[in-house]
């Protein structure tokens, strides 16, 4: 099924945090995430982010919100954060790490997050950059394979989970850690 609506891309500001933080939430915590698939409910419980966050990363030159927002109901409806620093890409210059790629979850498996992904593609080359890095927890098979469908591979390297810190979230498991993957633009 693809999707009819008609959406406005643009990139984020302080004002949209309030929702930014409820579209993330609701699609990686909780029951309201169990309607997609791209759910970490059963891996983690609390918050995937929070208000102050988000305001922080829109607020910060080396990173980037892009958001697609329902023209007819002017409702935020999926979202990735992009980050050009050197940590986030390990020194890495011509990457940009990305992450939080969000579809509201009664709107997932209609494609839009493959249109997300495209629209930070092009976002990405506009910054002089060729590749995208990004993280994703080892046990999250399923969004692995959509990854690797859109062109990721992955690099061998591994990253611990940030376990302790509760701005990440709460782990129900010990084992949690992050592969990472790269695509080449």
């Amino acid at each position: 099924m693809e999707i009819k609506s008609d959406f406005v891309k643009r990139v984020a500001d302080v004002q949209d945090a309030e929702e930014l933080n409820r579209l993330v939430n609701s699609a990686y915590r909780g029951d309201s995430s169990k309607k997609g698939w791209t759910t970490e409910a059963d891996l983690l419980g609390g918050q995937r982010v929070d208000p102050i966050g988000l305001r922080e990363t829109l607020k910060d030159e080396t990173k980037s919100i892009l958001i697609f927002e329902d023209k007819a109901s002017a409702r935020i409806v999926a979202c990735v954060s992009l980050d050009f620093s050197s940590d986030a890409t390990d020194g890495d210059e011509s990457a940009c790490y990305l992450g939080m790629l969000t579809v509201d979850p009664e709107m997932q498996a209609l494609g839009l997050g493959k249109k997300m992904m495209s629209f930070s593609e092009e976002f990405i080359r506009s910054k002089g950059r060729s590749a995208i890095v990004i993280s994703v927890i080892q046990l999250r098979t399923e969004l692995v394979a959509w990854y690797q469908r859109h062109g990721f591979e992955a690099t061998g390297k591994t990253k611990p989970f940030p376990y302790g810190d509760s701005r990440f979230g709460e782990p129900k498991r010990d084992d949690l850690l992050f592969l990472v993957f790269r695509k080449q633009l």
